[in-house]
């Protein structure tokens, strides 16, 4: 599993992405690779769970401009070896 952290600098550019982005997201919950997403309640972030392999996990965050858009940092990546599921 892997976990993403995202930190949000208060610009509203990224709010254009949002849409897309969590049609993704909910793409990837119902096949089983999100088993966790959301921002936190202060808006100042996000984070998010996969259940994929390294190279998926790579590719995912690739593919999704919203990773990149103005506004959006990844602050952390980070594999995870979670004792409960």
């Amino acid at each position: 599993m892997f976990l993403l952290e995202l930190a949000f600098d208060g610009s509203p550019d990224r709010l254009a992405l949002r849409p897309a982005h969590r049609e993704r997201l909910q793409a990837l919950h119902a096949a089983g690779k999100v088993v966790l997403a959301g921002p936190y309640s202060d808006e100042s972030g996000a984070l998010l769970v996969f259940d994929v392999s390294a190279a998926e996990f790579a590719a995912i965050i690739d593919e999704d401009p919203y990773y990149r858009a103005p506004g959006v940092t990844i602050a952390r990546r980070q594999e995870w070896n979670p004792i409960f599921r």
